[in-house]
């Protein structure tokens, strides 16, 4: 088919639009790389993966690092002020987010969890694509009080509400809304790198341990990962040498305070915030990990755990059944005495790794389907 003079331009604008990448805007972390949670570690993961799309983190300026560089794959970084100041911190962030993205129109925001998701009526009044993915219901997390629970349910409203499509990472959560919520709404999970165990020991000798002579904890230092009670059942244990706890305080050091005060046995290590090779070596030499939460969306520090072939002991919660385990790695949650007796039956077993089957939890796949999700809309 020929085309005249006067069409040959307008096609050729045609082409040049079909094949321009479309921008998604990131918004509801705290940034990447290297900054602790959860909800950063899986954004880490999943955006380097996304191909042939032009991408747009939001990070807070507070909790940028050395390690927070300018290039990260195919990410563009914008940078904008943010409070540490607990409760306030992701909607004043949020807020400045979306003022940019009015003025800096993506095709597609993706928004993390339901907190920032109180934005989402703004973004859809303004005719701009959302995609939620909705990591956990942290109304139910104790470090909230009453008021900040309710402005979170509120927000769990309109974020369900506004946005074009939810993705979320416990299909447990999923499973408790409506039909109209449920039928724009898909489960993905979060994923795991393949990783081999390190031989390395210098970090751990510095930290006062020995192989195969502690058993590990990774998360932020808040109430939800019960901690606390997790301190107190090693208490009970003279079998346990140390415990290791990699993680570092969210806002302030009350919850820290409260966990050293209960270590009467002195068998605690706290590392802080721990990440590469130093947790590579937590991981290769622990004797067991011991995730003693009380609530999660989906325990990504499990995963970890399983792709380092640790023996695990797991409170018993819906979030802990989205993962493969024995029967005999559950216990009871926020209960000390049961997680010793958990922690004491592990020990009985002969020091040695286990195989677990991770295929389904791989990042390649998981990036491809969160991006099918968005573009769908």
């Amino acid at each position: 088919m020929a085309y005249s003079q006067r069409q040959r331009p307008l096609l050729g604008l045609i082409v040049r639009y079909s094949f321009t990448m479309k921008t998604i805007a990131v918004i509801g972390i705290r940034g990447l790389p290297g900054i602790q949670g959860g909800v950063e570690m899986h954004s880490e993961n999943l955006y380097p993966l996304m191909q042939n799309v032009s991408l747009r983190v939001y990070r807070r300026k507070p909790y940028l690092t050395e390690l927070s560089h300018k290039h990260f794959g195919n990410i563009e970084f914008v940078d904008l002020p943010s409070t540490r100041i607990k409760g306030f911190e992701a909607v004043f962030h949020t807020l400045l987010c979306v003022i940019h993205i009015l003025f800096h129109r993506p095709d597609y925001v993706h928004i993390h969890n339901i907190g920032p998701g109180m934005f989402a009526p703004l973004l859809r009044i303004a005719g701009i694509k959302t995609v939620m993915t909705y990591h956990s219901p942290n109304y139910e997390h104790k470090k909230w009080g009453f008021i900040a629970r309710n402005i979170l349910r509120f927000s769990e409203f309109l974020s369900l509400n506004s946005v074009n499509k939810v993705i979320f990472v416990n299909k447990f959560q999923m499973a408790k809304y409506s039909d109209r919520i449920q039928q724009k709404s898909i489960f993905i999970p979060n994923g795991i790198v393949a990783t081999e165990p390190t031989t390395a020991t210098s970090f751990i000798e510095q930290i006062g341990i020995k192989p195969n002579e502690y058993i590990l904890a990774v998360g932020r230092l808040t109430p939800e990962k019960g901690f606390e009670h997790l301190v107190e059942a090693v208490n009970q244990i003279d079998d346990v040498k140390h415990l290791v706890i990699a993680g570092a305080c969210d806002h302030d050091a009350h919850y820290f305070n409260l966990l050293k005060s209960l270590d009467t046995h002195k068998k605690v290590v706290f590392t802080g915030f721990t990440f590469g090779n130093n947790l590579a070596q937590l991981y290769s030499h622990a004797r067991m990990y011991v995730l003693s939460s009380v609530n999660e969306g989906f325990p990504l520090v499990l995963l970890e755990a399983m792709n380092y072939s640790l023996p695990i002991v797991a409170t018993d919660i819906p979030a802990t059944h989205l993962i493969e385990l024995p029967a005999e790695s559950y216990v009871e949650k926020a209960n000390p005495q049961s997680l010793a007796l958990g922690i004491q039956q592990m020990l009985k077993n002969p020091i040695g790794r286990i195989h677990y089957d991770l295929s389904e939890y791989n990042w390649h796949s998981i990036a491809n389907q969160t991006l099918q999700t968005i573009q769908s809309i």
